[in-house]
């Protein structure tokens, strides 16, 4: 299912290296984690299953709050979905994941592509800050890269 040089054309090096600062930025003040999948096409009938899918495959459920992030974009099947585990899921509900897959569309229909990616990054970041600081102690459970699937 991953294949870690798979389509980065999507990027120039320069867009991947805001990404990846992006996500180290969200994720220094929490004990969040945030990830991103890029596919070229969505292979389940909804973008929202392919991200559980995926979510899953990296074992992010296996974060000691319960509060990984990802961020599943399948970009030839213009398909955007978000999956939040249950710790920050039930803090800040669909209607939040909703809103943000909305902004990162605008982004999107705009161009900003990387733009909107950075923004959404932010924003989860910020929600992740909020309600799950870092604590002494907290260590980065999971890689800081964007992956490349199928």
């Amino acid at each position: 299912m991953f294949a870690s040089l798979f389509r980065k054309e999507y990027f120039t090096k320069e867009q991947q290296e805001e990404i990846l600062a992006a996500i180290r930025q969200a994720e220094n003040a929490t004990s969040g984690e945030v990830r991103l999948f890029i596919a070229s096409k969505c292979r389940t009938a909804t973008a929202l299953q392919s991200a559980v899918a995926v979510f899953h495959k990296l074992k992010m459920e296996q974060t000691a709050q319960r509060n990984a992030v990802v961020l599943y974009i399948a970009m030839e099947s213009k398909k955007l979905a978000i999956y939040g585990d249950e710790g920050i899921h039930k803090i800040v509900g669909q209607d939040y994941w909703n809103n943000t897959i909305e902004e990162l569309s605008n982004h999107f229909k705009n161009g900003n592509m990387t733009q909107g990616i950075v923004a959404a990054i932010n924003d989860i970041g910020n929600k992740l800050q909020k309600h799950f600081p870092h604590l002494e102690g907290d260590k980065n459970e999971l890689p800081d890269e964007i992956i490349f699937g199928k």
